[in-house]
């Protein structure tokens, strides 16, 4: 396990993405492993299995969400409160303004299998190191997409050790923090949750805390069953 250097790891992760590789790397929810360049995005789906029917998720802060999430206030006082007053990790579904500078250098491939109808999905607040790639992914406007480092429906990995060799093969930087926060032996990664209806994506991390904050200061029941 490499000592950590938030601001030189961070570096680091995006100096990689920029580059046109891959990499692996913890956040609070799991080790994740991301990529922008064509063929780095399609070796990251060859390495999980992954469907290509599954975008990727995009590695963001509460600033992006600012800058290009197409939410309403509620909505945006909803994700500030589970950032801000709750300090969780939560990762979300909206639409984004697909004109905006970030995604500019992105080829028709890559924006293809990282949104979805017109939606994105973007996780938040998920640890030091995931904080400072997200800043330096919109200092750069370099975006930084993936998923979770693992073969695809096998659940996150909590450790770097936990990762599939095929899936470490392809990365070109690889860090290791050791076990990651929300560790869980259901291997259940961010909880997403689609800030059009709030149905739940996907179950994960934090989710009894989520539904409890919806619940109490929104008066929004998630639903229990993730959507299919």
């Amino acid at each position: 396990m490499t000592e950590q250097d938030i601001n030189a790891d961070g570096k680091r992760i995006v100096d990689a993405v920029t580059d046109g590789g891959v990499a692996i790397f913890p956040v609070d929810v799991g080790y994740a492993i991301v990529g922008n360049a064509e063929p780095a995005i399609r070796s990251i789906y060859q390495a999980k299995q992954r469907s290509f029917s599954k975008p990727c998720g995009m590695f963001g802060s509460w600033e992006m969400f600012n800058e290009f999430i197409m939410v309403g206030e509620r909505e945006r006082e909803v994700v500030r409160t589970v950032l801000f007053d709750y300090d969780l990790p939560f990762s979300i579904v909206a639409p984004f303004d697909a004109d905006h500078p970030i995604f500019a250098g992105l080829t028709d491939f890559v924006i293809g299998n990282s949104t979805k109808a017109g939606t994105i999905d973007l996780l938040m607040n998920a640890g030091t190191l995931h904080k400072e790639v997200a800043r330096l992914s919109l200092e750069r406007m370099m975006p930084v997409l993936g998923s979770s480092a693992n073969t695809s429906l096998t659940g996150s990995k909590f450790r770097l050790e936990g990762v599939e060799q095929p899936v470490r093969d392809i990365a070109n930087l690889q860090i290791d923090y050791g076990l990651c926060k929300y560790h869980n032996a259901l291997g259940r990664g961010s909880s997403i949750v689609d800030l059009s209806d709030f149905s739940t994506i996907r179950v994960g991390a934090c989710y009894d805390q989520l539904r409890d904050i919806f619940r109490r200061h929104f008066d929004i029941e998630l639903s229990e069953q993730a959507r299919v």
